[in-house]
């Protein structure tokens, strides 16, 4: 048997599935991006294996961040799903909040997760102190678990009334329902999300249920595929939180890796920014579907509860808290029936992809808009089948968007880069100006395989001084895998006044949930160095009906030390005080973390350097700035001499990626390979 020394990250997104080995004995790098198989992602993922010459036989950690379940929600391809439920709150899914598909008319339709015949309803209620007014009819109970079978249904949710204060009617009804189920898809919304609020944890618990065939089958598949080709250990699967979990135990909360692949890259930003010295980022990561924006703070991200999928989709788990926009290298750019020019949503997505990929795309996108003007080498693009020219690129563009217009194939690109810009700099004040922080005491940190492309032009609009670009940004999402920490997250609702409470019920409601956490990373069998807690907790003024996050210390933190951690945040927030209204303690929320072995970023840029910033030079080009057409320099990144340092304008041009540098820019490598680029104040 080969000796097992590999640790992998594999990152599956909209367009390309990515892939970063390490041998931490030799500190030797094996890379791949290959193109997403959406129909059955197992497929890239293995191709992506084959490529970086990956033998699976020699790996000993594999980490996964996939879209399945995501995708799932969003397509709508999940299991059929039953719920039980409290007689007389069947609807409770379907009625939500009183909001609207559209602001404005009766327009846009809504279909809930699970269908209105596969809600069925049983005798019980709790009230809300946990006390037992109607018992739990268990004849009722089998009954309903016998006609969703019945009627064809795959997976059921138990959803009770106040079960996250008392879950003994919803975990008897689980039992109920085990011994009748076919299968183990079965959710109890209490095990989901122990929280207040029946809406939002019965939907996050309807898409757990909804999700959980669709990520098992999966996960069951690849497990079975990998094995056959040597690997036999346990396939670690990236969560939204930004943590990893067992794909032996991920499925049972499947609804927790929604939304994992932003998480993974959000995460690898944080180690990258914490060894390089920049731990305050807004993180901005540009694929080929999409954009991704977030916020670190002194190397932590910014988690969320809150995270609403789509229209009348709350899904209350923890989450890396981002903001995704329809613009990515291949968001398609055309002229409305007004006559105005629009850039996304929409997506030529891996195929057919942007015209210049020659997979039959027909369409112009912001990747075939950066390479008519300059920005991009045609000879240099991945995922290229059947290699078209220039002129057939501009001509379409202009065919398509200029002409409308009235503005030359040029004119055209320099205009479609130009919304795109505008609408990811809305984003970045979305994660930033809007949430009270000033944009101008962060970095940013941009990846993707397009973010570079972007970002210095963006830094620049935003009065960002300085931005990050990592050794290996298109791959980004892959090393967030690798150094991924394991996490599990715990929340209690209190919803009492703080003057009604007393410090050592606070900490005991901590230490509790560091027990579970304790326990359940312990149950994974995957080795870590040590275990960390987060803690945080969930607060209003009495009558709000919105909530505020707070960073809590120490468990031992006290009623006292809530209320001030509560004001300074508050007043943070929204630049007032309210001494005289009294404050609530909604939910106490603990983070358990597993912290794995550190991965060497330096290796990530290891590699034959040149000499001279000139013996690293390449080429040159006319590319086109805001300011017009420059002849400028095109060097190779990673022969860049480690002390580099000069001037933009200028190309960096690498494997994964192609980074622009404005006029006016200056740039220098930090000891790990990361590009440290000071942004002018004008191109």
């Amino acid at each position: 048997m080969p000796p097992r020394f590999l640790t992998v990250g594999i990152d599956v997104g909209g367009t390309f599935t990515d892939l970063l080995a390490i041998d931490p004995r030799t500190n030797q790098v094996k890379l791949a991006k290959v193109p997403t198989t959406v129909d059955n992602q197992a497929t890239g993922f293995l191709a992506a294996l084959a490529a970086a010459g990956a033998d699976p036989a020699t790996v000993q950690a594999l980490v996964h961040g996939t879209t399945t379940t995501t995708n799932a929600v969003l397509e709508r391809k999940i299991a059929c799903v039953g719920l039980i439920t409290t007689r007389g709150f069947r609807d409770v899914l379907e009625l939500g909040r009183r909001t609207r598909p559209q602001p404005y008319g009766l327009r846009g339709t809504f279909e809930p997760v699970v269908s209105r015949e596969h809600r069925l309803e049983v005798p019980e209620r709790m009230d809300a102190d946990g006390n037992v007014v109607t018992p739990l009819d268990e004849a009722a109970v089998a009954e309903a678990a016998k006609t969703l079978i019945a009627a064809g249904c795959e997976a059921v949710v138990i959803h009770f009334l106040h079960s996250y204060i008392n879950p003994a009617h919803e975990k008897r009804a689980a039992e109920i329902v085990h011994a009748l189920w076919p299968n183990g898809y079965i959710t109890a919304g209490h095990a989901i999300l122990s929280e207040y609020r029946e809406y939002e944890r019965g939907v996050t618990a309807a898409v757990n249920a909804a999700v959980q065939p669709v990520l098992d089958r999966y996960l069951s598949r690849l497990r079975l595929e990998l094995l056959g080709k040597g690997f036999d250990r346990d396939i670690l699967v990236m969560q939204g939180n930004g943590g990893t979990a067992s794909s032996q135990f991920i499925a049972r909360a499947a609804v927790n890796t929604v939304m994992s692949g932003p998480a993974s890259g959000v995460m690898a930003a944080a180690y990258t920014g914490r060894l390089s010295g920049h731990p305050n980022l807004i993180t901005y990561d540009m694929g080929g579907t999409s954009t991704d924006v977030g916020l670190i703070e002194n190397a932590v991200p910014t988690v969320s509860g809150e995270l609403e999928l789509e229209y009348a989709m709350p899904i209350h788990v923890p989450m890396v808290d981002v903001h995704t926009i329809g613009a990515g290298g291949g968001s398609i750019a055309a002229v409305d029936a007004a006559g105005m020019l629009r850039v996304g949503p929409e997506s030529a997505g891996a195929r057919p992809g942007p015209i210049c990929y020659g997979r039959g795309g027909a369409e112009p996108t912001i990747t075939d808009a950066n390479l008519v003007l300059g920005r991009l080498n045609p000879d240099r693009l991945l995922g290229v089948d059947s290699p078209v020219t220039l002129d057939h690129v501009r001509t379409l563009v202009e065919d398509k968007v200029g002409r409308p217009l009235g503005l030359d194939a040029e004119a055209a690109a320099a205009a479609i880069l130009r919304i795109a810009n505008d609408r990811m700099a809305g984003a970045i004040r979305l994660v930033s100006l809007a949430r009270g922080r000033d944009p101008r005491d962060f970095a940013l940190f941009a990846f993707g395989g397009a973010g570079p492309l972007h970002a210095t032009a963006l830094a620049r609009e935003l009065g960002i001084p300085t931005v990050l670009i990592p050794a290996r940004p298109g791959i980004t999402n892959a090393l967030g895998c690798v150094v991924a920490d394991l996490r599990q997250d715990y929340v209690r609702t209190i919803n009492k006044p703080l003057s009604a409470l007393d410090a050592a019920a606070i900490a005991a409601a901590y230490a509790e949930q560091a027990a579970q956490g304790r326990t359940a990373i312990g149950r994974e069998g995957v080795p870590v160095r040590e275990l960390r807690r987060v803690l945080s907790a969930d607060m209003q003024f009495q009558g709000q009906s919105h909530i505020l996050s707070v960073a809590v210390d120490n468990e031992n933190i006290g009623v006292a030390g809530l209320h001030k951690a509560f004001a300074a945040a508050y007043f943070r927030r929204f630049g007032i005080e309210l001494p005289e209204i009294p404050p609530v303690l909604v939910n106490l929320h603990t983070a358990v973390i597993g912290v794995r072995p550190e991965i060497p970023l330096a290796a990530l840029a290891a590699g034959e350097r040149a000499p001279t910033l000139a013996a690293a030079r390449v080429g040159e080009r006319r590319v086109w700035f805001t300011d017009g057409w420059r002849e400028t320099p095109v060097y190779a990144r990673d022969r860049l001499p480690l002390d580099a340092a000069f001037e933009g304008p200028a190309i960096l041009e690498q494997l994964d990626c192609t980074t622009v540098v404005e006029p006016g820019d200056r740039v220098r490598q930090d000891g790990i390979g990361n590009l440290l680029v000071s942004v002018g104040t004008s191109a």
